[in-house]
């Protein structure tokens, strides 16, 4: 038997939702730098189709590492695929009118 290092210990993971909030967002934004990526979540506030000014309330801004946001990337990609698995693909092309 192989003594296991101090690295290979087992390390429990506890999700700590105590200050946790939930906010629904039906568009988001994204802007990079070297350092960062910054994630805009809000919801659109204009419902009528001939507006002229399409109103965004911003409600979070989230900023990543991008080694963060990578794993995000790849989480949610790897979520898509599985719902357009389940359910049908997605078709976020807007449509011509």
């Amino acid at each position: 038997m192989t003594q296991k290092s101090k690295d290979q210990e087992k390390i429990n993971l506890r999700w700590d939702q105590e200050k946790m909030r939930s906010t629904y967002a039906n568009v988001c934004n994204v802007n990079s730098t070297r350092e960062e990526v910054t994630i805009l979540f809000g919801t659109n506030q204009s419902w009528n189709s001939g507006q002229k000014e399409l109103v965004i309330d911003l409600s979070d801004r989230i900023i990543l590492n991008p080694y963060v946001a990578k794993r995000l990337s790849t989480l949610l990609n790897n979520v898509v695929q599985q719902y357009e698995s389940r359910f049908g693909e997605l078709n976020i092309e807007a449509e011509n009118k």
